[in-house]
């Protein structure tokens, strides 16, 4: 069984976390990487300390989303039963993975099988991770920590969890597919959870198994630029409009109504800033709708999308 499971990283200038990556994996497991053109000793580095693993370097960077697809299609060539999506920067317990397919055999209708993310101390839940889960979850897990010696273990449902250490089933492949192309770097796991809701199978979050995220935290950009505003503003449109659970074609027309008054009343009032917002927010929205609905027409059937090319 051992054999069936791939470990798929997406990497990119990853030194500083990949040594201690790369030694929290247990040698049973076969790994495949995907490196997005990094400049730094990433390729270097795992040929040389790491003979045995698989290295796909890119020519250009395929983003997160695109990274994993080619991982998850050369594991599933080679006979993949589960694949385990893991970060550069994150960092794995020796019993983690069995933990986790552990509970995959025994709920089926489990499609994303997640363990707990701990911050970078190992003492305390990751920041972000905290919200994924409904309160009462949350204080249980972290009293939990403060108690390890006490009997403990649970698997919890939640309708989203980061894709930073996901245990995928090779039916969850079969049914859901890869990454949607229309996300580079970050929504595409957000899309994916909607579309495993979609099709009525459930995400786990296991109690008894960790992964440290070691993620780099990032204080607020006040002076940001016109198009670094546009990039977030898409990639929040595509999470919502995306979403085959809702529908969107009223909310589109709603917000272009909005937009539109918002750009006369910046007009008149000279504010070129505000102005030049709103009209490029307005044609973003005309350059996404196409392919937002290509999106849903695909990921409301099942299928092994996006793997097959």
């Amino acid at each position: 069984m051992d054999n069936d499971v791939f470990i798929i990283m997406v990497t990119y200038n990853g030194m500083h976390w990949l040594p201690k990556t790369m030694s929290s994996i247990p040698k049973k497991y076969k790994i495949v990487i995907i490196d997005n053109c990094s400049t730094d000793n990433t390729i270097k580095f795992i040929n040389t300390n790491y003979p045995n693993v698989i290295v796909l370097p890119q020519k250009t960077n395929l983003g997160f989303g695109g990274g994993n697809n080619i991982g998850i299609k050369y594991a599933i060539k080679n006979n993949a039963n589960f694949v385990f999506l893991l970060n550069q920067d994150a960092y794995l317990y020796n019993d983690t993975i069995e933990n986790l397919i552990d509970v995959s055999k025994k709920k089926p209708e489990f499609a994303i099988i997640s363990p707990i993310h701990l911050d970078s101390t190992a003492l305390n839940l990751d920041w972000n991770f905290s919200t994924y889960l409904k309160a009462e979850d949350t204080n249980s897990l972290k009293y939990f920590l403060r108690y390890p010696d006490q009997d403990f273990n649970q698997v919890y449902t939640t309708n989203f969890v980061n894709a930073a250490a996901w245990l995928l089933p090779k039916k969850t492949l079969e049914t859901i597919g890869g990454f949607d192309p229309i996300f580079f770097h970050y929504g595409e796991d957000n899309n994916y959870c909607q579309r495993v809701i979609y099709h009525q199978l459930k995400i786990a979050v296991v109690s008894n198994a960790y992964v440290i995220h070691d993620r780099e935290y990032r204080g607020l950009n006040k002076n940001i630029s016109l198009e670094y505003a546009l990039k977030k503003r898409e990639k929040k449109l595509k999470i919502v409009w995306a979403d085959i659970n809702n529908d969107f074609s009223e909310k589109v027309k709603i917000r272009k109504k909005i937009l539109k008054k918002k750009l006369l009343k910046a007009f008149l009032k000279i504010e070129v800033r505000k102005f030049k917002e709103y009209k490029a927010e307005l044609s973003l929205i005309d350059n996404i709708v196409p392919e937002i609905i290509k999106s849903r027409n695909v990921n409301v059937l099942k299928g092994s999308h996006y793997l097959n090319e």
